[in-house]
């Protein structure tokens, strides 16, 4: 049996659509899925057995009460649930060990009108030793903008660097596309190189910018040589764009069911990577490697 997927609930509209997105997840990968409450500490000192019991009962509830929806409407899932003393983004981080996917809401109960990206999210998704998907507070289906006909498999999209190839990100990008049955969309963005910088003038000369287009396509061509071989069965587009990377993959996501991007050492999400998370309309995989 593979590893279980985890998820994060606390009763918010994020966090159900996260265990929607979760429930899915797990059957798609024939792995039971595990829920997880955990509730803030409360300020103060000392606190009450009552208002703790309370709590307690509430999480209880909430567990239970997502556990009976999820199996009702996925009956071939395996689903079981539990509630963390700990605070939730270190109670998530500790049981993501043992977890092949932590799927968390964009934000939780906590936070104000307008926020995108709560902090138990940035968290998990800077820290966890999992892959981490963070999905937005809308339900499986409401993703994009609604013109893709009906019944379509969504693409999948990574951003991906042919300069710097990951493969622990190529392999969750074409897994990911391969157990959808989905286009896998692989997006390069690319910058003019330093000696098109001249200090007399910004024109840049056309058959300069397709001369370095086409080695950074013919880069890109190379790097996905091996990942392809490994997932034959995955129609895979490439996309080699002049743009800022994460202005890149933002427009190729409008109507993807996954946008896939990775994250180094260091505990530290990019920049390329907030940008995806605060913006991205569909759910955003985060994939930790050692690069």
């Amino acid at each position: 049996m593979g590893q279980p997927v985890l998820a994060g609930v606390d009763g918010s509209g994020h966090s159900l659509a996260a265990a929607e997105w979760a429930a899915r997840e797990a059957v798609l990968r024939d792995v039971p899925l595990y829920l997880v409450h955990a509730a803030p500490p409360l300020p103060g000192g000392e606190v009450p057995d009552q208002a703790r019991e309370t709590l307690r009962r509430v999480g209880e509830r909430i567990v239970q009460g997502v556990i009976a929806d999820l199996g009702a409407r996925h009956p071939e899932l395996r689903v079981r649930g539990e509630q963390s003393a700990g605070a939730p983004a270190e109670a998530l981080l500790s049981l993501a060990a043992g977890a092949g996917l932590l799927v968390v809401g964009a934000r939780g109960s906590g936070g104000f009108d307008g926020l995108a990206v709560g902090s138990v999210a940035l968290r998990v998704a800077a820290a966890a030793g999992c892959p981490v998907v963070v999905v937005p507070g809308r339900r499986l289906g409401g993703f994009g903008n609604g013109t893709r006909p009906a019944g379509a498999v969504p693409p999948v999209v990574v951003g991906y660097d042919a300069h710097r190839p990951v493969a622990e990100v190529a392999d969750f990008a074409f897994g990911a596309a391969r157990g959808r049955g989905a286009v896998l969309r692989v997006v390069q963005a690319w910058v003019f190189p330093a000696e098109a910088v001249s200090p007399r003038t910004l024109f840049v000369a056309e058959e300069d910018r397709a001369t370095w287009e086409d080695q950074e396509v013919l880069r890109l061509s190379d790097a996905l040589r091996a990942p392809q071989e490994r997932y034959p069965e995955v129609t895979v587009r490439a996309d080699v764009v002049l743009l800022h990377p994460a202005q890149a993959l933002l427009n190729s996501s409008r109507e993807a069911g996954l946008l896939v991007v990775g994250r180094g050492g260091g505990g530290r999400l990019g920049p390329v990577t907030h940008a995806v998370l605060h913006h991205a309309g569909c759910p955003v995989a985060v994939v930790p490697h050692g690069g």
